[in-house]
């Protein structure tokens, strides 16, 4: 048996495991949270109530850096960019993993290769939205009168590409409406515009809207989710209203460059299961309207490309194009 010097041992000890030390120390130093939107939204709320929570799970806070535009590509090529050393993680939506490749001739990352899926966040039902003093009551009423006003009635919307945004569009090709999209740089001004009068109507997220549902500065009409809400148990769904191909949900994911090591992706992806199971983090984010679907990275990556599968030939028939 070929013996070796204990320095030469000690040499090869500490070169082989050098990553595993890396990556049980991990982290070891803030965490860079990218938003592709601006702070006071649905996104942002939901991403500052778990990172508050995970910072306890993970010892070090999670610092947001609302990164807004390009229908979140700007904060995806950031994303895709950046170390995989998993001091770099982003929320996504259906807009970056499900919807781009098919609103841009070109992207700066492939959403299906470049990506590290670290798990499912949750669901944001979107709503169909009026200003109180628009004359139709229910969304059979909103179709009618919009029918019948042809490029008169203008729609805001969180961004373009944005679920919201294309929901409006899969409304607008489904039922023949010519209407004017009005594009925001989130939802927080989307609404505020929306509320003060300058536009008349939106699709607008449950956590983004709730509030100003329930104190009669905007009027829900219905909602895009299966079932109810019980945030708004007397708002009907698109189905209940007479739309029944018009379901969509915005599902929220936590996601970093693609060649994360598997055991600091773990570490993420336990921590934001624990902050899902977070009872005061579970009363917060029902209170704005998420519905909690705490995927694992493999469920939530099975999902976005399911979407992407599904939204392609919506998107091409209602002829949106982002470039």
């Amino acid at each position: 048996m070929q013996r070796r010097s204990f320095s030469g041992l000690l040499a090869a000890g500490l070169a082989a495991p050098a990553t595993v030390f890396a990556q049980d120390a991990y982290p070891s130093q803030p965490i860079r949270w990218i938003l592709g939107y601006p702070a006071g939204g649905g996104s942002d709320i939901t991403a500052r109530t778990l990172a508050d929570s995970m910072r306890a799970t993970l010892g070090q806070p999670l610092l947001i850096d609302n990164r807004p535009g390009a229908a979140t590509n700007i904060a995806g090529d950031l994303t895709v960019k950046a170390r995989p050393d998993g001091y770099t993680v982003m929320s996504v939506d259906p807009a970056i993993c499900s919807f781009n490749e098919h609103l841009f001739s070109k992207l700066p990352f492939d959403p299906a290769k470049d990506f590290t899926y670290i798990g499912g966040i949750g669901v944001l039902p979107l709503m169909l939205v009026v200003h109180p003093d628009f004359p139709a009551k229910t969304m059979r009423e909103w179709m009618d009168y919009v029918k019948a006003n042809p490029g008169k009635v203008d729609y805001a919307s969180v961004g373009n590409g944005s679920p919201h945004h294309l929901t409006m569009e899969m409304l607008k090709h489904q039922n023949n409406l010519f209407m004017t999209h009005i594009p925001y740089r989130g939802g927080a001004p989307a609404l505020q515009d929306l509320m003060g009068g300058q536009v008349k109507c939106m699709i607008l997220d449950m956590a983004g809207g709730v509030q100003a549902i329930r104190a009669g500065k905007v009027r829900a009409l219905a909602i895009s989710t299966p079932k109810r809400s019980a945030l708004l148990p007397d708002v009907p769904t698109f189905t209940e209203a007479g739309y029944a191909n018009s379901d969509v949900v915005g599902m929220q994911g936590l996601a970093g460059p693609a060649g994360m090591p598997a055991p600091v992706v773990a570490k993420l992806s336990n921590a934001l299961i624990t902050a899902l199971k977070d009872p005061a983090v579970l009363r917060r984010l029902t209170e704005i309207g998420l519905e909690p679907t705490p995927f694992t990275g493999e469920q939530f990556t099975a999902h976005v490309r399911a979407e992407a599968k599904r939204w392609g030939p919506i998107i091409k028939a209602a002829g949106v194009k982002l470039d």
